[in-house]
């Protein structure tokens, strides 16, 4: 199944099921967010229900973000692009220990969020990147809470899966990242996710005895193919991935568990750590990330935007009592 929101010609929002060239609405007016909580199961009696729905074409409305996250979490899970993005961020292209350890993830902003066909805005940045992602989407399980979750009961917990671009300010990230706290304004400008969501069960072919995805992911430039890999090259599989979120925890329908960036060009910032001299993304550039069993997205980089200028740290006295 897949699974979108849309806007129509008349500004109408519509939430339901691609099937083939066609959107067609839930019945009884159901929304993603419904459908994700209620599980598999549940989205497969409504396709049932829509059998006999005829929609409207895909090419007659726009595609809008497919659900409205409840928490965005993005992992680093592909060891290439930790190897790499540590060059160019942190001065030392290093894999380090702790990484092989647990999964490691940060918390993004989900209330800057585009679909694709969108044009994306920037911050000030001279070192604009992409970050070419999959990301799993939490749906409801019977009975279960999200808490501590077990790897196969984490499993369960996977509704589908979609696209994902992190759009990443190389420089911002890597002056705060000094500070040992971050990305955040490095990255909280701007993600996308789309087309749709594919369910997990679409993907059961691509899974490997071990319970990685083998898809292709591949990135273009203006046209020019930039990275390629499999979604497979992963640390961890995703069933571990969304475990380790729920570790004394909570994961809840709606939550979005972003793969960390392909190794093999999935960025810019990885093929800078190894020495590769790639120009930034400038406005105007056309980025397509793409998916097997899924779909791509397209976006295009927007102008920089100014922000407010913020002071500098003042460096006070330490006094431990007031002055008066």
């Amino acid at each position: 199944m897949r699974i979108a929101r849309w806007e129509t010609s008349v500004g109408q929002i519509g939430e339901g099921f691609v099937v083939d060239d066609r959107v067609v609405p839930f019945p009884q007016g159901n929304t993603v967010a419904e459908v994700m909580a209620g599980g598999l199961d549940y989205a497969r009696g409504l396709l049932a229900q829509s059998a006999t729905s005829v929609g409207v074409p895909l090419a007659e409305v726009v595609l809008q973000v497919p659900l409205t996250p409840a928490s965005i979490r993005d992992f680093v899970a592909f060891e290439e692009h930790v190897e790499g993005i540590s060059g160019s961020v942190d001065g030392k292209s290093e894999v380090v220990p702790e990484w092989y350890e647990a999964p490691t993830f940060y918390f993004t902003n989900p209330h800057t969020v585009s679909p694709t066909a969108a044009t994306v805005p920037i911050p000030q940045t001279q070192a604009m990147d992409f970050e070419a992602e999959l990301a799993a989407i939490i749906g409801g399980v019977a009975g279960s809470s999200g808490e501590n979750l077990t790897v196969g009961q984490a499993g369960a917990h996977i509704f589908g899966y979609t696209v994902m671009n992190d759009w990443s300010a190389r420089d911002l990230q890597s002056r705060e990242m000094k500070v040992r706290l971050g990305p955040c304004k490095g990255k909280d400008f701007g993600m996308t996710l789309g087309p749709w969501i594919v369910t997990a069960d679409e993907l059961e072919e691509f899974a490997d005895e071990d319970g990685f995805l083998e898809l292709r992911g591949e990135v273009h430039i203006n046209g020019e193919l930039v990275g390629e890999d499999l979604v497979s090259n992963m640390g961890w599989p995703f069933a571990e991935l969304v475990a380790y979120a729920s570790r004394n925890s909570r994961v809840v329908p709606g939550d979005v568990l972003g793969s960390g960036t392909l190794g093999n060009g999935g960025c810019l910032g990885e093929l800078w750590g190894i020495g590769r001299t790639r120009a930034a993304l400038e406005p105007g550039d056309v980025v397509v990330i793409s998916f097997e069993g899924i779909g791509e997205i397209t976006n295009t980089v927007g102008k920089r935007v100014a922000a407010p200028e913020i002071p500098r740290a003042r460096v006070r006295s330490r006094a431990r009592r007031r002055s008066r």
